[in-house]
């Protein structure tokens, strides 16, 4: 009978224990789902309601942009007969449609009048080019920079912001 009440007891201890427990898991389980739904609020508080910096930015860039006035100075067509290589018979040609960029009209005045210069200068580089040179998208990445290099140094202290190419045939 001794035994028997032991066991009671410690059923009875045991019972006691294991209903704290279970409240503490419950409080714990309650405590974790309100922290969750606290940082999901936060999240999409922060995601969707607030302002991004980046529009802000975005917005007053566009409104520089549209105050500049970027101006396009065409150059005549080119046709440029350019290095063959030791096995061909004939001479690739190219021809080229430019145009050049620039951001101040004031500036596409000055360069205007120098324009047979820029074409002179096109035209030295370009007929020391092989076909093997304006292959892909790297080369034509470099006959572009390379361009605007000369076109910089041939209308100094005016500034040409980018060559772009219209047209650019190899036949």
């Amino acid at each position: 009978m001794a035994k028997k009440a032991n066991k009671d007891e410690e059923a009875a201890e045991g019972g006691a224990d294991e209903a704290p427990k279970s409240g503490k898991k419950k409080l714990v389980i309650i405590g974790g789902a309100l922290a969750l739904v606290a940082a999901l609020g936060g999240g999409g508080w922060f995601f969707f309601l607030q302002k991004k910096p980046a529009d802000d930015v975005t917005a007053e860039q566009a409104a520089a942009a549209a105050k500049k006035l970027i101006t396009f100075v065409e150059m005549k067509d080119m046709m440029i007969g350019i290095s063959a290589g030791p096995q061909q018979d004939r001479q690739p040609i190219v021809r080229i449609k430019v145009a050049l960029e620039i951001a101040d009209p004031k500036t596409a005045d000055q360069v205007k009048p120098l324009l047979p210069r820029v074409e002179d200068a096109f035209q030295v580089f370009m007929r020391e080019l092989r076909p093997s040179d304006l292959d892909g998208s790297a080369g034509m990445y470099r006959l572009k920079e390379e361009l605007l290099r000369r076109v910089n140094v041939t209308v100094y202290p005016a500034k040409v912001d980018a060559v772009l190419f219209k047209e650019l045939l190899l036949q």
